[in-house]
């Protein structure tokens, strides 16, 4: 299966373990696609995968990582550096909390590269570095991560398989098809039809501070993640042992809550003007590509938006090759850009302040949706 063939490096080590669930094999006469998926586009997928594998576009280049895991140190030990010798007042504190967020975003796309594997050839490398930088570097478990974000891989913008879209409806509505299906239920969490503006001063600035920093202690501690849990206390101490000694206690708390607000406000946007304004449905059980390509978009290529973005401004790409190591997502784009055009299906290319503002704009629509269905049906 192309999820399967997707996700794993090594796909020997992990096949040992589908031996078990095998229940049987298909009657020679019976179809090997689901009818609710595209045979002709599996099969040209397929084909295109081969040739991204000849081509070596799922190979690491171990320098361009460890280019970005040294910038990432730099601006960490730069925004100590400047309280220490600058002193604490608040153009220094400023200037640090700006070099701590960009050292914390730039590692959260780091650690994101390892969860997928694209960093080493070998599996263990990957979860050994994945370690260090979201448990020790930014405070969070590696495993707790991997745990969520391969659900949203696997069915991304799914009603009840994403958790990405989880905050729909307690939070927002999304989506149209959703927006109305609650109106008719006359159901309402939320002012939904104000959803726009309070996503400014929800979402963005609190999802870090709030909900995952508890989600991340919750979700280690209850599956019994110690290694994660050790790894993250490495975090707290390093934290305050070296702001602390340079910081009162009332100064050092608005240091990291400041900067966790930052960090979550550029996470957000980011990551969620590739998903949010595109479909959102149940799980039609569609074929790999046409998933993906559905829930997806990118943003136009400059070297600021892949380093502002991580590269995820190449969400589609990311999305069909989860493992290939981000330099090369410029290389496979191409590729990718035509086989949707044999295959009628749309490449959603944008400015990135547009992607943005779709955000919102998806947010006002859906929030429009709902209250006509609400007030009149």
């Amino acid at each position: 299966q192309d999820a399967f063939a997707a996700f794993h490096v090594d796909k020997v080590l992990v096949s040992k373990y589908l031996k078990p669930l095998q229940i049987g094999e298909l009657a020679p006469d019976q179809p090997s696609i689901e009818p609710t998926k595209n045979e002709m586009l599996v099969k040209d997928f397929r084909e295109l995968r081969a040739t991204v594998e000849r081509m070596g576009l799922l190979e690491p280049n171990q320098l361009f990582f460890f280019l970005l895991l040294a910038h990432i140190l730099l601006l960490d030990a730069a925004a100590w550096l400047i309280l220490f010798y600058f002193g604490t007042s608040l153009l220094p504190f400023v200037f640090s909390l700006l070099l701590l967020t960009i050292s914390q975003v730039q590692a959260s796309w780091l650690q994101h590269d390892l969860g997928h594997l694209s960093v080493f050839r070998k599996t263990k490398w990957n979860h050994l570095l994945h370690k260090f930088v979201m448990c020790h570097l930014i405070g969070a478990s590696a495993k707790w991560w991997t745990l969520l974000h391969s659900q949203h891989h696997a069915k991304p913008n799914c009603f009840h398989k994403d958790p990405d879209i989880d905050m729909h409806p307690f939070l927002f509505t999304l989506g149209k098809k959703f927006s109305v299906e609650l109106g008719i239920k006359k159901k309402k969490y939320m002012p939904y039809n104000h959803q726009h503006k309070y996503f400014f001063i929800t979402l963005p600035p609190l999802l870090f501070p709030t909900y995952f920093h508890c989600h991340t202690f919750y979700i280690a501690y209850t599956k019994k993640y110690w290694a994660d849990l050790a790894w993250m206390l490495t975090f707290y101490i390093r934290f305050f042992y070296t702001y602390g000694s340079l910081l009162e206690t009332k100064t050092l708390n608005c240091l990291i809550s400041l900067h966790r607000m930052l960090e979550s406000s550029w996470f957000v946007w980011v990551s969620q003007m590739n998903h949010i304004p595109m479909d959102i449905d149940y799980d039609k059980n569609l074929d790999w590509v046409s998933t993906q390509l559905l829930a997806t978009c990118n943003v136009e290529q400059s070297l600021f938006n892949d380093w502002f973005t991580g590269h995820l401004n190449f969400q589609i790409e990311h999305h069909l090759f989860p493992t290939m190591p981000r330099h090369n997502y410029w290389k496979v784009a191409p590729l990718v850009k035509s086989l949707c055009a044999k295959h009628g299906l749309e490449y959603q290319c944008k400015p990135l302040l547009t992607a943005f503002a779709d955000i919102v704009h998806s947010l006002k629509t859906s929030g429009e949706l709902w209250h006509d269905a609400y007030l009149h049906r």
